[in-house]
């Protein structure tokens, strides 16, 4: 089969550091199967992982906190080496460093993949740190504290930064904060890796901004809302930064049950979007109209128990879901039309799944 139908993926995992948190797993999309072909132990709770551009370099959040565990979060990098097929990986540890706050629960390289950013949930934070030439991490270059909270009680006394995305020209940074439902939009400087003073866009109260994508082709940003099920759909403006609010709508069908808003992910076409859904334990499909407006098509099952992260495939045929409570990463075909995805094709264990991405570069 050509190489270019087998990818490799990453999958977090909440662990123990003698457990193995970071798996590898070899993809093949043209036959929908999934290979063990490496773990790396040694941190706990790495919970979300991304792949530096030059396919070589892995980054991963440790989440833990001082109130539960007594340490404070951390990020950490590692390399990897694979043969030809992705038969074998093998990953090791380049060093960590102290996130700065606590529970760290996402990770974001730059274009370039120069500077890392980090966000600390509990806290209410953003940290980042500069790529060396190794891969290893440097001392933090920057850090700021948010403030505030909303009006969500138990989930809102505080702030709680959850994501980062960048802009599409990556000269901006885009900090979703669940506890203060805003947008922190940052300047941010590449050759010293300092943010600016954020530009804040309020989202509405109680919805809970969790993570954020950009259209591939279009101004336009899309918003994933945990706490009140929703999505939102901002236009953008590169020249003063500015959001606006275009759309708002819910995640579900009318009268489900309490559910939680987890993942975000947009084709490469920009013609579907797709939100995970916690509790109700779907992926709601949208389509996505000329004007950047959205179409709910359906909220098919995700193959599993409490989808918090999932990752499309290069080839846009398939979607892979972290289901964290089932502990198993799920593939589901997706499809044309309103039926937006098949039932599952292939389940394989992971216990505590929380995070897959895949490892494009030298695919």
């Amino acid at each position: 089969m050509p190489l270019s139908h087998q990818h490799l993926i990453f999958v977090g995992r909440y662990a123990t550091a003698d457990q193995p948190g970071i798996l590898a797993f070899a993809f093949d999309e043209a036959n929908a199967t999934l290979t063990p072909c490496g773990s790396c132990a040694g941190v706990v709770n790495p919970s979300f992982v991304v792949v530096h551009p030059n396919g070589r370099w892995l980054y991963t959040t440790s989440e833990t906190s001082q109130g539960q565990g007594g340490v404070s979060g951390g990020v950490w990098a590692f390399r990897f080496e694979r043969d030809a097929a992705n038969a074998a990986v093998a990953i090791e540890p380049l060093n960590h460093r102290p996130s700065n706050g606590d529970d760290p629960c996402h990770v974001l390289l730059d274009i370039s993949g120069q500077w890392l950013i980090t966000t600390n949930y509990t806290s209410g934070s953003v940290a980042v740190f500069p790529v060396q030439a190794d891969g290893s991490l440097g001392e933090m270059s920057d850090f700021d504290q948010h403030h505030g909270g909303s009006i969500t009680p138990g989930r809102q006394t505080g702030p709680h930064a959850h994501s980062a995305g960048w802009t599409p020209d990556n000269q901006f940074v885009i900090v979703a904060d669940l506890g203060t439902d805003q947008l922190f939009v940052y300047s941010f400087d590449h050759t010293t890796g300092k943010l600016g003073t954020p530009a804040c866009t309020a989202t509405r109260p109680g919805s809970g901004p969790r993570h954020v994508v950009f259209h591939p082709h279009h101004q336009h940003l899309y918003v994933a809302n945990e706490l009140d099920n929703t999505v939102s759909v901002f236009a953008y403006d590169p020249a003063s930064t500015a959001l606006t609010e275009q759309q708002f709508l819910a995640t579900l069908p009318p009268g489900t049950s309490e559910s939680a808003v987890a993942d975000i992910h947009i084709s490469p076409s920009g013609e579907r979007l797709y939100v995970s859904n916690r509790g109700h334990n779907s992926i709601a499909v949208f389509d996505v109209n000329v004007d950047g407006r959205l179409t709910l098509i359906g909220t098919p099952a995700c193959g599993g128990n409490w989808p918090r992260n999932f990752a499309l495939a290069p080839d846009n045929r398939y979607i892979l879901v972290a289901n964290q409570y089932s502990g198993d990463l799920a593939v589901l075909p997706a499809v044309p039309g309103s039926e937006a995805l098949g039932a599952p094709v292939i389940h394989v264990a992971v216990p505590q799944a929380s995070c897959v991405q895949f490892a494009h570069a030298d695919d």
